[in-house]
């Protein structure tokens, strides 16, 4: 691990600095060479959020203004290229990334550690629908690895496309595997979890009983205040 702080966390903006390490570019040219080589799949990208960055990397003086081209009428456009400290922010930010693992907070991990306020048997439900989508997503993986292979592409090219496969097959087996210890309540998972919210929402219900007579009295008790 490494506790190096960083101007940026933005993986779109590491993604404009590697453009920009292949040749000078405008954002639109950004953008398109992003969406033809997929990279919109890894990388969130929008246009507002893209422009955003460039700014963000000028202030930074990462990237600098090489020219404004002004064809007809058409408006203008600004091409961007690599500063020498950009390039040794990029190289660094990359040497980082690969060799330093960071805790990462995926949306289905908060949701695991959140379980108990949804009843065992509904998540055993929600659980097939996920899987059933998983199953979905890893039979398209085939068909991309075969129009991979028809286009002869290199293998480096396509190594995030392994990395994304890696992660759903371990998501899958992960969900599979829970949905099958929910069923047969391996270890007392099921029984356990319905124990614990049966008493939660009994004790919530007693609650609301203590607190209805209590609030009846203030209620009243501001009514005489006001006379």
């Amino acid at each position: 691990m490494t506790d190096t702080k960083r101007p940026f966390a933005n993986p779109l903006a590491l993604a404009i600095l590697v453009l920009l390490y292949e040749r000078p570019m405008h954002p639109y040219e950004m953008a398109t060479t992003m969406r033809e080589r997929g990279k919109e799949k890894s990388i969130r990208l929008n246009y507002g959020s893209l422009y955003t960055v460039i700014e963000q990397l000028l202030r930074e003086n990462f990237i600098a203004v090489r020219e404004v081209l002004k064809e007809g009428k058409r408006p203008e456009k600004t091409v961007y290229e690599l500063t020498p400290s950009g390039k040794t922010e990029l190289i660094a930010w990359m040497r980082e990334l690969i060799s330093s693992p960071v805790k990462e907070y995926p949306l289905f991990e908060a949701a695991i550690s959140l379980l108990p306020v949804l009843p065992p048997e509904e998540v055993a439900d929600l659980l097939e629908i996920r899987i059933g989508l998983l199953e979905r997503t890893i039979r398209e993986f085939d068909e991309e690895a075969r129009i991979c292979r028809e286009m002869k592409l290199p293998r480096l090219f396509s190594l995030e496309n392994e990395y994304y496969q890696a992660l759903t097959l371990a998501e899958y087996k992960f969900s599979k595997d829970l949905l099958s210890d929910l069923r047969r309540d391996a270890g007392g998972l099921r029984s356990g979890w319905s124990e614990m919210r049966k008493k939660h929402l009994a004790a919530k219900a007693g609650a609301r009983k203590k607190q209805g007579p209590l609030a009846t009295t203030r209620k009243n008790s501001r009514k005489i205040t006001d006379r």
